[in-house]
């Protein structure tokens, strides 16, 4: 997939563009689903498969909230391109970019630069200054400018319409179950290793990797069994997000336990891939019961990871 970060990099308009515009946070089911069509449509008229979002999320240029994102910009651009897409084209979103009324994104962008000959939308679908432009008026100039337009309808799992908004809100519930039905995949991290404080090892025999996290939305204080991508291979693990209560930390972080694993990786990234909340984070009397939960909690982990192992290993779900 070849990725465009700045419009002026366009030489020349793509062949017979089929086009979705969005965030594409998360690169959810449904997110999936417009890039499926898109890439059904671009077959039948042997045209090219784009997908335009932006960069940084416009909630952040235009209310200056941070809002926490479930995909940073290269796990999202790894993810379309997993879908098939041929262009991304991710120009910086500024607050002059937001002053583009729908009607001169449509004709001046869309059209004239990438070449549009049909879009696809989402059936919730707004765009263009203060999201002035929707589904009808897309439509009306769809039939004046020349160009199809295709909507396509809510993705409903369970009886929970697919979004953005609602995969945050099961992931910072920690209900990874219910996360890995709306991604179609299993929720992950990654970081780098960083030297921690060296308890894990040193005192109870049970080394961990501390991770420097790039992804903003973390999951729920507590243990999980996970899944550890390093170089390619997938090993158990045990993860721990929160404060060490413990040992009377004040610091967030995350530390994953990898099973039967024993390599020198700081300073290496990792993919950590959370499977399933296994308790909550809590303060024990002494580093005996400590390390005797952290056992058990490996026991349990095993017995829940091992017949995930191959689909993890699956491209679709890494």
């Amino acid at each position: 997939m070849r990725i465009i970060t700045s419009l002026e990099e366009i030489e020349a308009p793509f062949l017979k563009a089929v086009v979705t515009v969005g965030n594409f946070d998360g690169v959810h089911l449904g997110h999936q689903a417009l890039m499926q069509k898109v890439k059904e449509r671009a077959r039948a008229i042997d045209g090219t498969s784009v997908v335009f979002t932006f960069e940084p999320h416009p909630v952040k240029v235009l209310k200056g909230k941070h809002l926490p994102l479930i995909t940073p910009f290269p796990r999202k651009m790894e993810l379309i391109a997993q879908q098939g897409i041929e262009i991304a084209v991710c120009p910086p979103f500024t607050k002059e970019f937001a002053q583009i009324g729908a009607k001169e994104f449509i004709c001046e962008i869309l059209m004239k630069k990438i070449g549009m000959k049909e879009m696809v939308v989402g059936y919730d679908f707004a765009f263009g200054k203060k999201r002035e432009g929707n589904i009808d008026s897309l439509k009306t100039w769809g039939e004046k400018l020349g160009f199809k337009v295709h909507v396509v309808g809510p993705i409903c799992i369970n009886g929970v319409i697919v979004s953005s908004t609602k995969v945050r809100e099961f992931i910072m519930a920690g209900e990874m179950e219910r996360v890995k039905e709306l991604l179609g995949r299993y929720y992950q991290v990654t970081g780098k290793v960083i030297r921690g404080k060296n308890r894990g090892g040193r005192l109870l025999g049970i080394p961990t990797a501390n991770l420097k996290l790039i992804n903003e939305v973390f999951p729920k204080n507590g243990v999980y069994a996970v899944e550890v991508i390093y170089e390619d291979k997938t090993y158990h693990g045990v993860a721990n997000i929160g404060f060490n209560p413990t040992f009377g930390d004040n610091a967030l972080s995350v530390e994953t336990h990898i099973l039967d694993f024993n390599q020198n990786i700081y300073g290496e990234t990792i993919r950590v891939i959370f499977v399933k909340r296994l308790r909550d984070e809590k303060k024990f009397d002494n580093l005996e019961a400590l390390k005797a939960q952290i056992q058990k909690d490996i026991e349990v982990a095993r017995k829940i990871l091992t017949p995930n192992l191959q689909s993890l290993q699956s491209p679709y779900n890494l």
